[in-house]
């Protein structure tokens, strides 16, 4: 038997990003593809003919700073800021390594209808119905060159956890938002936004199967060929907020420095806001308040914008500024007056939006916070997750933050965490252990928890 230590392991193999979907909002049976030989060549000559005109417009480019240099002194090269000294992951190279796994779509053997997928009984087997009882579990995964968009069904009274269907994404995905709207129909619908390394946002109907392509597209680099202008962000994309209340706006925040409030009905920037000194990482709408959007900045600054008024929203936000850089933002779900801001040294603040600084603030991980996931259902818990490897959990009041609980998850740095929104006691995390970077954990299940805040499993 073959040593599991010998067994080649991918270079890069990690869940940068990830969402826990509610019950009862998936379609039974998402519809199947099944592409012609005209729509896959058409979908193999768009790609190609896209990454040839990005080609182009990065050689013009280059040509164009080799021109302007001719006449400056040799400076340095420095490397493309990140966040971190070194380049880990080889992500600099990334997006060029996965256009070429694109591009070599056009080498694939024809495809005759023998060969496709059949659509027989097979889809009636009961792995491939989504039950009314089933949580959805969405998962940005990268392996390799390759990255995907995994849909995973959870059932906790069942036991189950599966992969469902997946897609494979044009880019590295950095955030995911689910949106219970679809701009196509300008109705209810099951959509998921991406955030990736590519500035475009990208859509995806998670009730069909086997797509190759979006269903909807946010930005446009431009095409000079076409005469098209550039729309959007010009950076990666890092996190996502969609608006329940005004279900047609979706806020995006990104390295550009800039945050653009979507119309989804128009597919155009409606806001864009500017004024950060640094990248935004996280941002995130009130549950209630439609107006109330909260930013945070690596300048360590959160700041709480109206969205009412496109002319006076960046004079009348509100600024709280801490120490280090923003990493990840969330409202208490159990009072709106209240946020959590954490930062890349460890710690969290808790901030009332009535006062201009933090009511408390403390250390809560060796390193960078990485995930903030407080209950809806249990006031005075939040779990906290950070890339130390840590899962914690945390009992809170408007003046301190005492530890209850914490673990080592084994998924090596935690990137992400998500809440179940039927079982908030229920998260998932993702991480970049090679072996196993994905984990669903439920809090319930360690005593200290369960005694410290007089719950039980049945809960």
């Amino acid at each position: 038997m073959e040593d599991e230590d010998d067994v080649p392991q991918s270079s890069v193999n990690f869940i940068p990003c990830l969402y826990f979907l509610k019950k009862a909002v998936a379609k039974e049976k998402p519809e199947k593809i099944t592409l012609t030989q005209e729509e896959l060549a058409r979908v193999i000559n768009e790609t190609k003919e896209e990454l040839e005109e990005n080609s182009d417009e990065e050689q013009a480019e280059v040509a164009n700073a080799m021109e302007t240099s001719d006449n400056e002194e040799p400076r340095p090269t420095q490397p493309a800021a990140t966040g971190n000294d070194q380049d880990e992951y080889n992500f600099d190279n990334y997006d060029n390594e996965l256009n070429l796994q694109f591009a070599n779509l056009g080498d694939v053997a024809v495809i005759d209808a023998s060969e496709q997928i059949q659509d027989d009984e097979d889809s009636e087997a009961e792995d491939d119905l989504i039950k009314t009882n089933d949580n959805l579990l969405i998962v940005g995964h990268v392996d390799d060159d390759a990255a995907s968009l995994e849909v995973f069904v959870y059932n906790e009274s069942e036991g189950s956890f599966y992969v469902h269907h997946d897609f494979l994404l044009p880019s590295y995905p950095l955030c995911i938002e689910w949106m219970h709207y679809d701009p196509e129909a300008r109705d209810i619908g099951n959509m998921v936004a991406i955030g990736s390394m590519d500035p475009i946002i990208t859509i995806w109907d998670l009730d069909i199967q086997d797509t190759l392509e979006p269903a909807l597209k946010l930005g446009s680099k431009g095409s000079r060929k076409k005469n098209i202008p550039k729309c959007g962000h010009t950076d990666a994309v890092l996190d996502l907020s969609w608006n329940p209340n005004f279900s047609h706006i979706l806020a995006s925040g990104s390295v550009d420095q800039t945050v653009i409030l979507w119309d989804l009905d128009e597919l155009k920037p409606h806001t864009t806001i500017t004024g950060f000194q640094e990248k935004i990482q996280s941002l995130k709408f009130h549950a209630t308040e439609a107006q109330s959007l909260l930013t945070g900045c690596c300048d360590g600054t959160v700041r709480l914008y109206d969205c009412r008024d496109p002319e006076t929203i960046q004079q009348n936000a509100k600024i709280w500024n801490f120490s280090g850089e923003i990493e990840r933002i969330a409202w208490d779900p159990n009072d709106g007056n209240y946020f959590f801001a954490s930062t890349n040294e460890g710690n969290v603040y808790y901030c009332d939006v009535r006062q201009d600084r933090q009511v408390w603030s403390k250390r809560v991980h060796e390193k960078e916070v990485t995930g903030l996931a407080p209950n809806a259902k249990c006031k005075g818990m939040l779990t906290t997750t950070s890339s130390d490897g840590s899962l914690k959990v945390w009992k809170y009041s408007e003046t301190d933050a005492d530890l209850v609980y914490e673990e080592d998850v084994g998924i090596g740095q935690i990137q992400c965490i998500g809440i179940c929104p039927d079982n908030p006691f229920t998260v998932a995390v993702g991480g970049d252990n090679k072996r196993k970077h994905l984990r669903v954990v439920d809090v319930r299940d360690f005593d200290t928890v369960r005694r410290s805040f007089g719950i039980s499993v049945q809960n």
